[in-house]
């Protein structure tokens, strides 16, 4: 018996280095820090994606993340426009709180306060370098910008180590790239002048000048006038920093795969927001007309392709078995947004909004239930989750991830819902439209009362507005097409009264109009 513990002795001290050795490597991967990637599209519906029911759109990259993580169908930005939900993404904030959190022009001051807390400020206390490539749309500066300096306080000042963005949207002037605060590719002798008020004198306009444009406008964008495209806004000089548009995708990819490499050593955090299908849209001659749906869908298929380049990108550099990806969209879908590109007239059976009624600018599920997918190779089984979900939940959910005790303002840490480790989000939410706002708990959504057109002609969507309140039981009635209202006053009460305990009774840009 001695002499066979003899024998089995070194075996027993081996299996017990080599399970030490494992421990250690398993411990060492679940400390090392995540990579986190916020890809955010912009104007994307709930039903353009072929993994969200498209039929005649086919988005083979985006499906990848879908079918290889959660994909959530009950999720919500928290606005139907642009400027309030990147405020909610980045702060964990309702914006409906800060009365500045309204679509803003490029001229706007910075809108989030250099002392809130953010997602990139948060991350970078921990040892992340942060960044931020594409659309900002957020404000820059504190007014009256000199675009020939350095233009702060900007993304730098709320916690991203790198910035290369375009300071609001590609259908607003200055139509130029800012990297790090300075105005990309300026000439000095060529100083950026921008105005909101009025134009400078012998500039083109595209209501004056409509012989010089390559895209008609349909409303609101007739003013200054480059490549072709007539803008929001005035603009004078500054020729060679001018962005190509029909670059602007690939762009953007390039600065975003420059930024994984050039960070792949270390923690990063990279929001890397994406123009598309928002407009003007304006697709690489490579998609152009790939879609048969025009310009929207072609943008659609790009935006689509660049993704899978930048998944390439992560694979290559050997970077996603330890990146958590969030794929989401800032608001619903328009198709007629100000200019005439044939989105109407080439959309065919294509239903942008799914199931759903209304779409961007509207209080109607479209306005802000968006599609929303998280993706870790290795770490998240690929489901489908109808747990009630919201933006604003990241920035508490991903401090949880990172080990930090902190929430945001309104912000709820749902972090095992968003792995995919349970099914239980959030309670209630409230979302806005416009400054108007409307309260969901459970599988109801109450709008209250707003007077105003019941659809905006410019874009066709309806809104929301009604002098009637109105309530929608969501799981038997996705499409909103039955009014409860009137048939289940008890439940309409218990929503207006918890809706005033959250949002208060000064809830409304229009006199209260009471419950009868």
């Amino acid at each position: 018996m001695g002499k066979f513990i003899k024998l089995l002795l070194p075996v027993i001290i081996i299996g017990l280095l080599v399970a030490c050795q494992s421990g250690n490597k398993q411990k060492a991967a679940t400390e090392k820090k995540p990579n986190i990637v916020i890809i955010y599209l912009d104007d994307l519906g709930y039903g353009d994606l072929s993994s969200y029911g498209a039929t005649e759109l086919v988005t083979p990259n985006i499906d990848a993340l879908a079918n290889g993580g959660v994909r959530f169908t009950n999720a919500y930005a928290t606005s139907s426009t642009c400027t309030p939900s990147r405020y909610g993404l980045l702060t964990g904030e309702y914006p409906w709180r800060n009365k500045n959190a309204k679509i803003l022009p490029g001229s706007a001051p910075l809108l989030i306060d250099t002392s809130q807390m953010t997602i990139p400020k948060m991350l970078k206390s921990q040892g992340y370098h942060t960044g931020i490539v594409g659309k900002w749309h957020l404000g820059l500066g504190t007014g009256d910008v000199d675009w020939n300096q350095r233009v702060v306080p900007g993304p730098n000042e709320l916690g991203f180590d790198d910035a290369y963005i375009m300071a609001a949207t590609q259908d607003r002037v200055p139509t130029v790239y800012i990297n790090n605060g300075y105005v990309d590719n300026l000439d000095p002798n060529d100083p950026i002048e921008i105005s909101y008020k009025q134009n400078f004198e012998g500039e083109p306009t595209g209501k004056e000048n409509p012989e010089l444009l390559s895209l008609k406008w349909h409303h609101g964008h007739n003013n200054s006038i480059i490549n072709g495209i007539p803008r929001i806004g005035f603009m004078k000089g500054g020729e060679t920093a001018k962005w190509s548009d029909v670059d602007m995708a690939d762009h953007f990819l390039g600065k975003a795969q420059e930024y994984l490499k050039a960070h792949k050593n270390e923690p990063f955090f990279l929001y890397y927001a994406m123009q598309q299908p928002h407009v003007p849209r304006t697709p690489h001659p490579r998609f152009e007309g790939k879609s048969g749906m025009g310009p929207r869908g072609d943008v659609i298929l790009e935006a689509d392709w660049c993704i899978g380049e930048f998944m390439k990108t992560l694979r290559e550099e050997e970077l996603l078995e330890n990146t958590l990806i969030v794929f989401t969209s800032d608001n619903g879908p328009v198709l007629n947004d100000g200019y005439h590109d044939d989105a109407v007239e080439k959309n065919g059976v294509h239903t942008p909004s799914g199931t759903l009624r209304g779409g961007k600018y509207s209080l109607f599920e479209a306005g802000t239930r968006v599609p929303f997918i998280t993706f870790w190779k290795g770490e998240i089984e690929p489901r489908v989750s109808d747990a009630l979900i919201c933006q604003i939940d990241l920035i508490s959910s991903i401090a949880a991830l990172v080990d930090i005790e902190m929430r945001g303002p309104d912000s709820e840490n749902i972090l095992n819902t968003f792995i995919g480790e349970h099914n239980v989000g959030r309670e209630e939410l409230i979302i806005e439209a416009t400054s108007r706002t409307a309260f969901r708990k459970g599988d109801w959504i109450m709008i209250p009362p707003y007077k105003g057109p019941a659809v905006n002609k410019y874009v066709n969507i309806e809104l929301g507005n009604s002098l009637k309140y109105q309530l929608y039981n969501l799981k038997e009635d996705i499409g909103q097409k039955n009014n409860l209202a009137d048939s289940n006053k008890e439940k309409l009460n218990e929503m207006i009264v918890r809706f005033e305990a959250v949002r208060g009774k000064d809830y409304s840009n229009i006199e209260k109009i009471e419950l009868k």
